[in-house]
């Protein structure tokens, strides 16, 4: 029987609710954390990871046996739930509807880790709303304005 071989790099990007500001330098470590572990569980490889105070950046080698639906999902209903039962926020936690999903080669693993890894001084420059219509426009995505995220800028 033959076996299945695949490589699918994805960079999945979503939001706080609101946008909120509720990832706080104190908790990032320990969300990412937590996220990494539900990744792995899952059978995916997480090659890098960072969140910032109101959204998150994931670089995951996909494992074909879930969808990228599936793997949002549950990245998101268990995160909310650890971080709502340990308190970890003033006010309840949950993720924004929607995300994003890129693909990369290979070849272009190095530069998504290392701009993943430098998202504060990336956000010193420009918002995430300028970042994420950047990378639709750069994927060549068409969207409508209304089925994109809350922007609080």
């Amino acid at each position: 029987m033959a076996n299945t071989y695949t490589q699918l790099y994805i960079q999945l990007v979503f939001a706080v609710k609101y946008r909120d500001s509720m990832i706080k330098e104190p908790i990032r470590e320990r969300v990412e954390k937590y996220v990494s572990g539900i990744v792995q569980n899952k059978g995916h490889k997480l090659l890098a990871i960072y969140s910032m105070p109101d959204h998150i950046h994931l670089l995951v080698g996909l494992n074909p046996h879930q969808s990228i639906s599936e793997l949002v999902r549950d990245v998101k209903s268990n995160s909310s739930k650890m971080i709502n039962q340990e308190k970890l926020t003033p006010s309840r936690f949950s993720w924004q509807s929607g995300f994003g999903a890129f693909s990369y080669s290979r070849e272009q693993l190095c530069n998504v880790i290392n701009y993943i890894r430098s998202q504060p001084e990336h956000h010193k420059k420009s918002s995430f709303q300028q970042e994420y219509m950047r990378f639709l426009k750069e994927s060549g995505i068409e969207y409508k304005d209304e089925y994109l995220f809350n922007w609080l800028e």
